[in-house]
Parts: C-alpha cells; structure tokens; sequence
C-alpha cells in the first residue's frame, strides 16, 4: 500500500449517513507492485516502529512482539489453551505474539486490495500496546473498537510521517476492510462483539483524524 493522506473522516460520514520474525526492510515501490508478503511485511514492521517511538515520546519502553506466526486453517498456534481458527488474525497476551491465517489473509488482499492488510495487522498490534498498557475494558466490544481507533491513527503516523504513500482508491479499501468485519448487529454485551460495520469505520476514522492518543 503506497499509502497519500485518505480522506477517511470524510467517507465514515458518507457512510454513517448512508446507513482485528520478519525483518528485512519494508518495500516502497512507488509503482504499485508491492507483493502480499511486501505488504505483510510493511505494516508490521512500520506498526512496530510507530509503536517504539511513540512508547519512547511517553517516557515508556514498547515491548516487540515476541512472535509474529503465519499459519494455515487450524494448524496455527493455540493461545490460552484455546486452538487457533481459520479466517482470522489474532493477538495472544500469553506468548505476547500475533496470528494470521495466511491464506485467508491473502484472499482478502486479492479481493479486497492491500489496504486489508493495513487495517488487520494494526489492529492486532492494537491489542499488543493494550495488553503493555494495561488497558481493561468492561465488554469486549470496547477493546476491539479501541484497536480500530489505534489503526487508523497508526495509519496516519505513517502516512504524515511519509513512510507509506496512498493511491487512488485505498480509502475505499480501508472502509471495504472494515465494513466485512463488522458485526452484523449492535449486541454489546456478546463477548465475542467487535462492533458494526458503522462503528469500526468510525472508530478508525477518529483515530486516523485524531490520532493514537485519542483512542
């Protein structure tokens, strides 16, 4: 994702109104042609990046994750003795490592363009700096739109900071991520909730205008 700033404040309101071990550098090929694992790649070592700086600007120490583990279906790694589920990414506060199934993170990168990459990993490293934080919530659904707000404004660090440049079109990619990973109805007290296609958008939206420390 060759990321110029998105307008996505602008398009979560036309939304709203229309109704979640890699080390060599991240690619910058200004043509486009970035590669899946490129783009892999990137996000999670810019997030990390992002992180580190903005745990040191605090006065605190950002801990890397100690792990960042492709897998295939259910064959990934268990986390708190529960085992590891095709389609998803996730972050496990034991082993303090990230998740992925490749494949269907690939498909959505096919599908959906590479902006899905650059909301998903965020979004794990999300719940990484709110597990180094400390940071409880009452309902599950609190925690996971917090992560989508501290994306975007991961997102918008980078973009200001000119480590990703955008093409036309990955705002809709961004809003597309968000809105097949909504919930399909408001049910706040499900644990399982991550919240609405209408309320991810918006959450990613405030802390891609906002940034990190309004989350």
């Amino acid at each position: 994702m060759n990321i110029v700033r998105p307008r996505l404040l602008v398009l979560a309101l036309v939304l709203l109104l229309a109704g979640c071990g890699l080390t060599r550098p991240a690619s910058r090929d200004v043509q486009g042609a970035d590669t899946f694992e490129d783009d892999i790649r990137a996000a999670r070592t810019l997030t990390e990046s992002f992180w580190t700086e903005f745990f040191d600007q605090q006065g605190m120490t950002y801990r890397p994750i100690a792990d960042f583990i492709p897998y295939s279906g259910s064959s990934g790694p268990s986390c708190g003795g529960e085992p590891s589920v095709p389609n998803n990414a996730f972050y496990c506060p034991e082993g303090h490592f990230i998740a992925y199934d490749q494949a269907w993170m690939e498909s959505l990168w096919n599908d959906m363009g590479d902006g899905s990459v650059y909301v998903i990993i965020p979004h794990e490293f999300g719940h990484a700096v709110q597990a180094q934080l400390r940071t409880g919530f009452e309902l599950n659904v609190q925690a996971e739109l917090q992560a989508d707000c501290y994306a975007g404004g991961t997102l918008a660090a980078l973009v200001g900071s000119g480590s990703l440049r955008a093409q036309p079109g990955d705002e809709d990619e961004l809003m597309t991520s968000l809105e097949a990973a909504g919930d399909p109805t408001d049910d706040w007290l499900n644990p399982a909730a991550h919240g609405t296609a209408e309320q991810r958008q918006a959450s990613f939206a405030g802390g891609y205008d906002d940034g990190v420390g309004a989350c």
